[in-house]
């Protein structure tokens, strides 16, 4: 095995460590056994790596963590439609391909009850939707990634075409209202109403850009951009978007170490972090966009290089040999009980903690991505030994 081949080993080897540290992920200190969407970042990654080996472990994985949920008639434990959460959606993404593997119609069932929740789930006046019940009339970046992929999904596989338009304007609509015209940057989130504490008065927006929600917003674009009919009217616009989105994200990676900063265009402000949730996704978006074409062969640099950063600043091994991924920021949001503010002494002030699931799953995810795109260029290999000459092989820690 050649020293690139020793090097592209991250995927699986931190999917090893999840099956052996976390054989449940619901039994996670942090969530209690609740029905909660940091289980289907994960297991997205569990689903690429499937695709790409054939190995049925992974599958089984998915398959062993899904089934504690959704029951034989298709209800899903701990899940109620009333409640009105879009991030209750995301988990979803799994059932399609159970599904199909299995033949048991369970999945179909649990896919058409999350489906029912976007049939009715509270909308804005033009048609987006809300972030979750609780927070009325707003739009989170978050959000795009929670159902879209799973609504865009649905109506390729089970539903109605005519749903794709729907899908296709909730990114329309989020990028119309979040998007500064000086940076290329969006905004964490943004009010109708303008009644919210932490938005401005006047446009409704929040106050800062959040790594992670911007993450979360271009890894929604390239999962349904994977899936999206080319031929679709909004499949350029769509595009054209994630071109933006990124150029814009790209201007403030971290000149030393390849990565991002928790508020994303703060770099040097005191206080502010290389935030690990937030790399793995851009990793993983510019990873995928290369992939699928929708962004020029130029950006493999820019790949190479966060892809290294990420590794060299975030990971460790333990003595036992599994994966750490660190420095991730565990939650971030706005207004609720806790009346978040928004500003950036709040966003660096919530905790910093290793392996959460959001961002061990999107380091998955990135990694099976990227490893997966060297893979296919195998004539270029050794032009990148020298740009991951300096990712560890893993220090102890």
């Amino acid at each position: 095995m050649n020293n690139w081949d020793q090097q592209s080993q991250w995927a699986i080897r931190t999917a090893k460590s999840i099956m052996e540290r976390q054989p449940y992920l619901h039994e996670d200190r942090v969530h209690h056994g609740k029905w909660s969407y940091d289980y289907g970042v994960i297991l997205k990654g569990f689903q690429l790596l499937w695709q790409q080996t054939g190995d049925p472990v992974y599958i089984d994985y998915i398959r062993h963590n899904m089934d504690y949920f959704v029951q034989e008639d298709g209800s899903i434990r701990g899940y109620a439609v009333d409640e009105y959460n879009i991030d209750h959606i995301n988990n979803g993404k799994l059932l399609f391909m159970l599904h199909n593997k299995t033949g048991e119609e369970k999945y179909r069932k649990a896919a058409d009850l999350l489906r029912k929740q976007l049939q009715s789930h509270p909308r804005t006046s033009e048609g987006a939707f809300w972030h979750k019940q609780i927070y009325p009339y707003q739009i989170w970046l978050d959000g795009l990634y929670m159902g879209s992929p799973f609504y865009l999904e649905y109506a390729l596989t089970y539903g109605d075409a005519a749903d794709v338009d729907d899908v296709t304007k909730q990114f329309i609509l989020c990028e119309s209202h979040t998007k500064d015209a000086q940076t290329g940057l969006l905004y964490h989130a943004w009010d109708e109403k303008r009644q919210q504490p932490w938005c401005n008065a006047d446009t409704g927006l929040s106050q800062n850009f959040w790594g992670r929600s911007l993450g979360w917003f271009v890894m929604a674009l390239v999962d349904v951009l994977e899936i999206l009919p080319v031929e679709h009217t909004h499949y350029e616009q769509l595009e054209r978007m994630l071109n933006d989105t990124l150029t814009a994200v790209r201007r403030y990676q971290d000149e030393e170490t390849g990565v991002w900063y928790q508020v994303l265009d703060q770099g040097k402000r005191k206080g502010n972090y290389l935030e690990a949730s937030a790399s793995a996704m851009f990793v993983y978006a510019i990873s995928k966009g290369i992939r699928l074409g929708v962004l020029e062969p130029d950006w493999l640099k820019t790949a190479d290089w966060a892809y290294a950063g990420m590794i060299s600043e975030f990971v460790l091994e333990t003595k036992e040999g599994w994966i750490n991924y660190n420095k991730n920021c565990q939650v971030a949001g706005l207004g609720g009980a806790d009346q978040r503010d928004g500003t950036f002494a709040y966003y660096i002030s919530e905790p910093i903690v290793t392996n959460d699931q959001k961002g061990l799953g999107a380091f998955l995810q990135a990694c099976a991505e990227y490893e997966h795109l060297n893979q296919e260029r195998p004539s270029a290999q050794h032009q990148r030994q020298d740009s991951v000459s300096s990712i560890p092989s893993g220090k102890e820690q």
